[in-house]
């Protein structure tokens, strides 16, 4: 029995492997990775695959990139980890001061978690207890878009609209309440995206207007609503939004945790509205998939509202691992990689590059709306098979390329260390799946 079949075999019968049926990989087994480099991955038998959604879309950078390594180890030496109650150290207040450097002007406390899901807790509780403080504590409801996705613990799930992910749990959820999606594929025959970004702006106006006084947060992904099939919406529902939660003293939350980093095509989403929010959960590619690590970035004027000699006005939300050494320094490699690099400007040549190698693909007639921002790309399959996403993707790993498709949505999300000859091997390898398909 080979390497990689003796791994496969342990980890199924020992790994609850996450978002999985557990009985598919009696017929799909698992891959055994032995090690990455840039944006390959290497199985124990020397294969390579290439990373074509960032291992779900947190190495922004490349795997094993000589900055971080080097900054890893540096740190590893001088502090592993202690607690951030009470005590403090070097990466997280550099990192928390180099973050309000580069956000949207106004967000300069930083609160650290773990994972995405668990900053989007964090920005919930925040809302809700900010409303208490200042003497509104009927405003303790949320609203937020359909087809979003913000996590999978209770909280997260509140605002999440994904039947697959939310309906077995729904007993366990507070409600909050939808409103349209601004994604351009549900447009009128000849109405441009802006233009419906308004009219899904005004059923938010709407909503508010009788529903304000009990309503603490809207929360929204900026530009992409990522999981909910990579829908692309025009910064002018954020210009709107914004606007609109001022008018009726409601919080604005965005949820930058896939789409930051330079993964729109500014550092932050928000920047393409020149919106501010009141609060910004950021995850995901902050580490440049190395370590762990989250984000919420609030305003003053929410900080201040816990500013208190009494205990319980404070924020009390905690974990142990709360602003990692390791993970922080691994935040501040991959920001300086991602300035002194000058990341953002490559990744608009190499755009420019795989959407001209994508105009075969856009104009296959089993493919509709092929969309990009970014240094993200996604289409979709017409009358696609229920199965189409787990065939889809079994055969592009047999093929040496890591794709894991949203229903009849393909889309890639690769590491900006993508260079011409590993696009070409992808939009190669997609074009020859669709044909086989």
């Amino acid at each position: 029995m080979s390497a990689n079949a003796k791994l496969a075999g342990r980890s199924v019968r020992a790994v609850w492997h996450p978002c999985t049926q557990m009985k598919h990989h009696e017929t799909l087994p698992v891959v055994p990775i032995g090690r990455a480099e840039g944006v390959w991955l290497y199985d124990f038998e020397g294969r390579r695959i290439l990373d074509a959604i960032s291992s779900w879309w947190v190495n922004l950078l490349g795997h094993a990139h000589p900055r971080v390594n080097a900054a890893l180890h540096e740190q590893v030496d001088s502090l592993a980890h202690v607690m951030l109650a009470g005590l403090t150290h070097e990466p997280a207040v550099e990192l928390a001061e180099r973050l309000a450097s580069l956000a949207p002007r106004g967000l300069g406390h930083c609160f650290f978690g773990s994972d995405g899901a668990s900053a989007v807790e964090i920005a919930l509780k925040m809302s809700h207890q900010f409303w208490r403080n200042v003497g509104k504590a009927g405003k303790a409801g949320f609203v937020a878009l359909a087809n979003g996705y913000h996590g999978e613990t209770l909280g997260a799930l509140s605002v999440t609209d994904i039947p697959l992910y939310r309906d077995c749990y729904a007993p366990l959820l507070q409600a909050s309440a939808r409103v349209p999606s601004p994604d351009w594929r549900l447009a009128r025959p000849g109405e441009t995206p802006a233009e419906y970004a308004v009219r899904c702006a005004r059923a938010l106006e709407q909503h508010l207007e009788k529903h304000a006084d009990r309503t603490a947060a809207l929360i929204v992904e900026p530009l992409v609503q990522c999981a909910g099939g990579m829908a692309m919406h025009d910064p002018e529902y954020l210009r709107r939004a914004r606007e609109i939660c001022e008018r009726f003293e409601v919080l604005f939350i965005v949820d930058e945790i896939a789409v930051g980093f330079g993964r729109t095509g500014t550092l932050f989403a928000c920047e393409q509205a020149g919106v501010v929010p009141d609060l910004m959960c950021l995850s995901k590619g902050i580490s440049g998939g190395y370590l762990p690590l989250s984000v919420v970035m609030a305003s003053d004027r929410v900080y201040q509202a816990f500013y208190d000699d009494k205990l319980e006005r404070g924020f009390l939300h905690s974990h142990s691992y709360s602003g990692n050494p390791l993970a922080c320094r691994a935040a501040l490699a991959v920001l300086d990689v991602i300035e002194d690099e000058r990341v953002l400007e490559r990744n608009r040549d190499t755009a420019v590059y795989l959407n001209q190698r994508a105009a075969a693909i856009r104009s296959r007639p089993g493919v509709e709306h092929f969309r990009n921002t970014g240094m993200i790309w996604a289409f979709d399959v017409k009358r696609a098979e229920r199965d189409f996403s787990r065939d889809f993707s079994r055969r592009a790993l047999e093929a040496g390329v890591l794709l894991r498709p949203l229903g009849s949505t393909v889309y890639w999300m690769p590491p900006y260390a993508i260079g011409t000859p590993e696009i070409d091997f992808l939009l190669d390898t997609v074009g020859e799946l669709l044909d086989s398909a």
